[in-house]
């Protein structure tokens, strides 16, 4: 779905097409996170700052995107 299909999918009265729109904003959702993650531990920022930026925990935010811990 690119963004003119979301945009009129969210107020679809059809689920599935309303349901496929929330799944293609959640899949954007997490790669604009990503990126910024991203950016944001390459510019020197710590896990606490990040996760207080996102509002989650240090220890949350580290486990999902720290890549030496996979």
């Amino acid at each position: 779905m690119n963004a003119e299909d979301i945009a009129s999918a969210i107020t679809s009265n059809d689920p599935a097409i309303g349901l496929r729109a929330s799944l293609a904003l959640h899949r954007l959702a997490e790669r604009v996170e990503a990126n910024h993650v991203a950016a944001a531990r390459e510019k020197g920022w710590s896990w606490q700052q990040i996760g207080d930026a996102l509002g989650v925990t240090r220890q949350s935010v580290h486990t999902k995107y720290n890549k030496e811990s996979s």
